[in-house]
């Protein structure tokens, strides 16, 4: 019975998703915070990143990899990425069973407004370790009805101007409500280093094309450089020079793919010096040479033309 109720729950979400997703990938709402997303193949395990957000499956699913953990975000679940970093992911999604699911972006003041509202937790336990910057969740009822009305909410113009920020904030209470409490209360507490790594990681997106070292970064999170590496690296698995890489790589994919760029122009235009220097670290992470992403994007596009799988804009939408 409990199986059933799971199951007819989930597809009362993507009847609701379904509308929205007027194209394979994800795509914008009228809600700047939230995008919906579909697809209809399997993509191997691919690097990936996204900003800090709740990422809910209705249908389909999804395996995470980050470091040696492996997170199963399928349907009936939804990831929470308090902090923006690389993982390796695999979807799994066919054209008779799409995948469907909503990414709602964390919005850090909107959080610490609710943090303040609801105080200290009466039986909250300060942890003394790092918090996992990304854990896979239960879709529990509290989370999966205050979903159910912000997609009802999309579906209306009206209804979505006046009461869609109103929705948002219900659906991160929701969260905040949930068994990620910690780490989402961590991303807000000021003093913490947990918020203070996710203050440099904005800092870090914003300028990532510059010339960027430790020390920099350290003063934006008002740390020593030691503490702020120790502390960077325990909530994101990486030092802050393997995480700058990273984030230019991806940053790079996307003007290769999305936007056509040739592949000296994106070099300059993601801080590399060294055109042959980006071309070896390139295929070193994404196991190709830059310049093959643009025939992959033709062939997705025309892929995308024949039938609802679009596999390229999902992936990397």
């Amino acid at each position: 019975m409990l199986q059933s109720y799971h199951s007819d729950a989930n597809a009362a979400l993507v009847a609701l998703i379904k509308p929205l997703a007027t194209r394979p990938g994800f795509v914008a709402t009228r809600l700047p915070q939230v995008n919906v997303v579909s697809l209809y193949t399997y993509v191997a395990s691919s690097p990936q990143i996204y900003e800090p957000s709740l990422m809910i499956i209705a249908q389909g699913g999804k395996f995470a990899t980050l470091g040696t953990r492996t997170l199963d975000y399928g349907a009936g679940h939804y990831l929470v990425q308090a902090l923006s970093v690389p993982f390796m992911c695999e979807t799994f999604a066919t054209p008779q069973e799409p995948l469907f699911g909503v990414s709602v972006a964390i919005d850090r003041v909107v959080l610490g407004e609710l943090v303040q509202a609801l105080g200290e937790e009466p039986d909250q336990i300060v942890e003394a370790q790092t918090p996992e910057s990304m854990t896979s969740v239960v879709l529990d009822t509290a989370m999966r009805e205050s979903l159910e009305r912000l997609l009802r909410c999309l579906h209306d113009p009206r209804e979505c101007q006046a009461m869609g920020q109103a929705r948002l904030r219900e659906v991160l209470y929701a969260a905040l409500r949930g068994p990620q409490s910690g780490v989402l209360r961590a991303l807000v507490t000021q003093q913490s280093h947990f918020a203070r790594v996710a203050g440099s990681l904005a800092y870090l997106h914003s300028h990532f094309s510059e010339p960027l070292n430790v020390e920099t970064l350290a003063r934006q999170a008002n740390m020593s450089a030691s503490t702020f590496h120790e502390h960077f690296k325990r909530s994101t698995l990486l030092s802050p020079v393997q995480y700058l890489k990273r984030l230019r790589l991806l940053k790079a994919q996307h003007l290769l793919i999305v936007e056509g760029l040739g592949v000296a122009q994106v070099a300059l235009r993601v801080g590399y010096q060294s055109t042959s220097q980006f071309s070896r670290e390139y295929k070193r992470y994404f196991q190709r040479n830059p310049g093959e992403e643009g025939s992959r994007a033709a062939m997705f596009i025309a892929d995308s033309k024949k039938a609802p799988e679009g596999a390229f804009l999902a992936a990397h939408g």
